[in-house]
C-alpha cells in the first residue's frame, strides 16, 4: 500500500466518522427535560432582548439587568 493509498483510506474514515456523528446528532430525539431547557432558554434570551430595548432607565441598569436574565439560563 502507498503512502498516497494510506492517506485516502485515513480522509474515508474520518469522513464516516463524521457521518456517523452527524446522524447520531440528528437521529438522538430529545428527552423531556432538553426540550424544556431549550424552550425556556430561548425565551430567557428573548426577554432579554427586549429588555436591552427599554429606555425609561439607563443603560447600565438595563444591561445589568438583561445579565442578569441571561444568567438564569440552564
Amino acid at each position: 500500500m502507498t503512502e498516497e493509498d494510506e492517506a485516502f483510506n485515513e480522509i474515508e474514515r474520518q469522513a464516516k466518522q463524521r457521518q456517523e456523528s452527524v446522524k447520531a446528532n440528528f437521529l438522538k430525539p430529545k428527552s423531556a427535560q432538553e426540550f424544556y431547557d431549550e424552550l425556556r432558554n430561548n425565551v430567557i434570551e428573548e426577554v432579554s432582548r427586549e429588555v436591552r430595548k427599554l429606555t425609561s432607565f439607563g443603560k447600565d441598569t438595563i444591561d445589568g439587568l438583561a445579565i442578569y436574565i441571561e444568567s438564569m439560563k440552564k
